[in-house]
């Protein structure tokens, strides 16, 4: 079973002035999902019925075409017909609230984790744990340590809800772990493509390509300085002759942070060339790729989860000094694929400051990352002797570039990432299908956004009830359904179309009127039943143009 797909461009367009990682996630995940599903048509769900061009614009520039379907809002209820639905984002007690107006069990929600440390996110993350979410929902995680991240995040949740209101029933949606995938076939390089990018960037066969891939932000990404002071201490190693020349292929967010890895990397690493490229360029990317002997990414931030590019540079056949961090932990075999340098980090108890500091959004969230990073230290001589390592032996980057395209093409592949994908989703609905008959439909289905005729009960002189005795105020039926299309003529009534009964149904309920005081049900008696409802509320509309008047309300229920 595979789910509607939700698709709003900014999840997945990656062809702006600036790409976040979720972006290239995403797109690289709807390339997968429409190449590997076994689903034979398609479902997407968008925001609005344009975005259905865009996502078809989208296809046809992935160069994919297959079987689509498209649910809006407008008609969201078509979900329960899909079974389910996917978003690209955390978003689980939003989507379940949302859900509650066609029952709990009308379809399963997968969301999935990419940046865990945004308020936005975490707040989201511990509204999960009152939000009507079911066993049959999951939010994925890409990695253990970002699981371990979500569930310490909503365990605090449930301790205080624990403490305040003593709760003892817990229904939360599961947290299968899933990585995100590649596409193996990008990152193949001919022996021309090689000797062709080398020459581009002034390589000769003395030179020692690293290529840093990714936004260039120090603060929200990955400081620079334990790399570059790493590199500068690996060629006091280097054979006379043989020189480091770093790639960073990336973007900066502006001038003063472009500056301030340019006097970074002179103060560090002065005997180090280092040549910046524009990563937001396909072509370019695919340069430096094919360029590099080696690859690194010594990720610092909290701000990371998964990180794709080291899997990339493994299928590019690159071996790999990545810190071991988030999900380079279970990415990276250390000592087969590359290797994983030691990280650390203070312990529980002294960054509340820091925390409430952004809380109270007196920091902003990129200040908020750039104080944790800047006590999350990588071991800089470690990573030294790993580039020495690498730089020394021809051999051993062979051997660690082909264990590691070895490995990313196996496990990695979105070939068979769509298919766990799959396996969850029909999980879920099986669960979804054996135990949501046995749920009990709530008094009051979102509580946050009740019935306004609940809610403001207490407002009016009466309320319109089944024995509400209504007549007819002009003198024939034929009379009252002339006034009615003279006033709907006036857009300060026609402004609401979405309420007013359809002319059938508005004949019908004059025909009977005309015979004499009725009460409110009798009015309707004789409609389709799919219709019933809908039409007595119209009843009040009636009254409110003076087509119909209350003779008398039954007993009010306060």
């Amino acid at each position: 079973m595979t789910p509607a797909i939700f698709f709003h461009p900014d999840g997945y367009f990656t062809g702006g002035k600036e790409v976040v990682g979720r972006q290239a996630a995403g797109e690289s995940f709807l390339r997968g999902i429409l190449s590997y599903s076994t689903a034979s048509e398609i479902c997407i769900q968008v925001p609005k019925a344009r975005q259905a061009e865009q996502f078809k614009e989208l296809m046809t520039g992935l160069g994919l075409d297959r079987p689509v379907q498209f649910v809006d809002r407008e008609n969201l209820g078509q979900l329960a017909t899909v079974g389910g639905c996917y978003h690209p984002g955390p978003d689980l007690a939003l989507l379940s609230r949302e859900r509650c107006g066609f029952g709990d069990a009308a379809w399963s929600i997968t969301g999935v984790t990419h940046t865990t440390a945004t308020l936005r996110v975490m707040d989201e993350l511990t509204q999960i744990i009152t939000a009507p979410v079911q066993p049959w929902d999951a939010l994925i995680c890409t990695s253990t340590a970002v699981k371990a991240n979500v569930e310490r995040v909503m365990q605090g949740e449930v301790d205080r809800l624990k403490d305040r209101l003593g709760i003892q029933k817990l229904v939360l949606p599961r947290l299968p772990v899933i990585p995100l995938g590649i596409h193996p076939d990008d990152f193949v390089f001919s022996g021309d493509d090689r000797v062709a990018a080398r020459q581009a960037v002034g390589a000769s066969n003395k030179t020692h390509v690293v290529l840093y891939l990714g936004r260039l932000s120090f603060h929200a990404k990955a400081n620079p300085f334990a790399m570059y002071r790493a590199f500068e201490l690996a060629a006091q190693d280097l054979p006379a002759g043989e020189e480091i020349l770093l790639i960073e292929c990336g973007w900066h967010a502006n001038d003063g942070q472009k500056d301030a890895f340019d006097k970074a990397a002179k103060l560090a690493a002065p005997s180090i060339r280092t040549l910046t490229l524009d990563g937001r360029d396909a072509k370019i990317r695919r340069k430096a790729w094919a360029a590099a002997d080696v690859f690194c990414s010594l990720s610092d931030n909290i701000q990371e989860t998964f990180g794709i590019t080291p899997i990339e540079a493994m299928v590019a056949g690159l071996p790999v000094v990545v810190s071991d961090w988030d999900g380079y932990k279970e990415t990276v075999r250390d000592g087969i694929d590359g290797f994983r340098v030691p990280t650390m980090m203070p312990a529980a108890g002294l960054g509340a400051d820091l925390a409430l500091r952004h809380g109270l959004e007196l920091d902003t969230y990129d200040m908020y990352c750039g104080q944790v990073s800047s006590l999350i230290a990588v071991d800089i001589e470690r990573t030294a002797a790993a580039f020495s390592k690498l730089f020394s032996s021809e051999e051993l980057r062979r051997q660690m570039g082909a264990a590691g395209r070895e490995r990313a093409r196996e496990v990695y592949d979105w070939k068979h990432i769509i298919p766990q994908y799959e396996a969850l989703w029909a999980e879920l609905d099986a669960v979804r299908k054996a135990d949501g008959p046995k749920l009990a439909p709530a008094a009051v289905p979102w509580p946050a956004r009740p019935d306004p005729f609940l809610a403001f009960a207490a407002y009016p002189s009466g309320l319109l009830g089944d024995e509400t005795v209504l007549e007819l105020v002009p003198p024939s039926a034929g009379a009252a359904m002339d006034q009615v299309r003279s006033y709907l003529t006036l857009f300060l009534v026609n402004y609401t179309p979405r309420v007013i009964p359809a002319e059938s149904e508005i004949r019908h309920i004059l025909a009977i009127a005309e015979a004499g005081p009725s009460p409110a049900l009798a009015l309707v008696y004789g409609l389709s039943e799919d219709r019933r409802a809908f039409a007595f509320r119209g009843l009040a509309w009636l009254v409110k143009i003076g087509v119909l008047r209350v003779r008398a309300f039954h007993a009010r229920n306060e």
